[in-house]
């Protein structure tokens, strides 16, 4: 209970955050805590604009808050040791955590439980236009962030370096910031290019792509298609062109899907509050960021490895959608 105290005191400058920006700031009530990302993904975003519908539409009932976060393995991880109430998860992470693999390795985690999916978010590699790298196989000799330890965008980076053949202890100068961190490094010349996976539009590719001249390169190889193949979590899909400043063509790689995962302990009651309220307003959430415009609850039920949890499972219910 300290350190989820912990969390909700350094949530405090995030709700006021969100004050500032026109989000609804939290109100008295029962304590929910939803963990995000880098405050410039939209993981943050998702955390944060969830807890405004909950707190405007909840009566009071609730205090919502959303705070930045470490990413997917952390997120899990929290909602692991009950510290989140919810987490937002890459798909990817979401199977492995609920099946032992990868960074559960032997040791699933039985009580993860799927809330709802959220945007589908791309598996992006962007280098500044003066770097001379024109592809993953370029990478070599130069220094590449790869997402900080606890993200699921390290694991990505990792795959996509391994497919391609890039030892990352000898090949390359791996860098793990937080993707704040990164965007300016690259606008900095501290990094050549870093791995990203995010929805789009995102602030922290607008960022440097405003500020210098970028390009962001295609993970489309016959290897990575077959990679893809394997697993039913991801899929290829296309950026298209425009989307980002002086990136004017369609770039192809593949994605996973945010997901919203919660601990199987967690209360029945407020879990389906959290979940009706989401759908009841979809079109508010939709309107809140761009990367949520595509949201669609028959969509929103897919990509999800770990159980409803049974709260969720009611509304769904209810609703005629299971």
């Amino acid at each position: 209970m300290i350190a989820r105290r912990a969390l909700l005191a350094a949530a405090a400058a995030a709700a006021m955050w969100g004050a500032v920006a026109g989000i609804s700031p939290a109100r008295a009530g029962q304590d929910i805590l939803i963990g995000g990302g880098s405050v410039t993904g939209v993981y943050y975003q998702v955390a944060l604009h969830v807890c405004n519908l909950v707190n405007k539409h909840g009566g009071g009932k609730y205090n919502c808050v959303g705070r930045p976060a470490l990413g997917s393995v952390f997120n899990i991880r929290a909602v692991e040791r009950t510290l989140l109430d919810f987490g937002v998860a890459q798909s990817d992470r979401n199977f492995e955590a609920y099946n032992g693999k990868s960074d559960w390795d032997g040791k699933p985690m039985a009580d993860l439980r799927s809330v709802f999916s959220m945007h589908p978010e791309t598996v992006l590699l962007v280098t500044r236009a003066d770097t001379g790298i024109d592809g993953v196989a370029d990478l070599k000799g130069k220094t590449v962030n790869i997402g900080n330890p606890g993200s699921g965008q390290r694991g990505n980076a990792e795959d996509v370096l391994r497919i391609y053949g890039i030892d990352k202890e000898a090949d390359i100068k791996v860098q793990g910031l937080q993707q704040q961190e990164a965007s300016r490094a690259l606008i900095d010349r501290k990094i050549d290019a870093f791995f990203y996976t995010v929805g789009n539009p995102s602030a922290a590719i607008e960022e440097p792509a405003t500020s210098t001249d970028i390009k962001i390169l295609s993970i489309n190889s016959a290897a990575i298609k077959a990679f893809v193949a394997e697993r039913p979590y991801y899929v290829m899909t296309t950026i298209p062109g425009g989307t980002y400043n002086g990136v004017a063509d369609g770039v192809e790689t593949y994605a996973v899907t945010a997901t919203v995962v919660t601990n199987a302990n967690a209360s029945d009651d407020m879990v389906y509050d959290v979940v009706k309220t989401v759908f009841e307003h979809l079109d508010e959430l939709k309107a809140a960021h761009a990367a949520f415009r595509v949201l669609d609850p028959a969509a929103m039920l897919k990509g999800l490895s770990a159980p409803f949890h049974p709260g969720a499972e009611r509304y769904y219910k209810e609703r005629g959608w299971l």
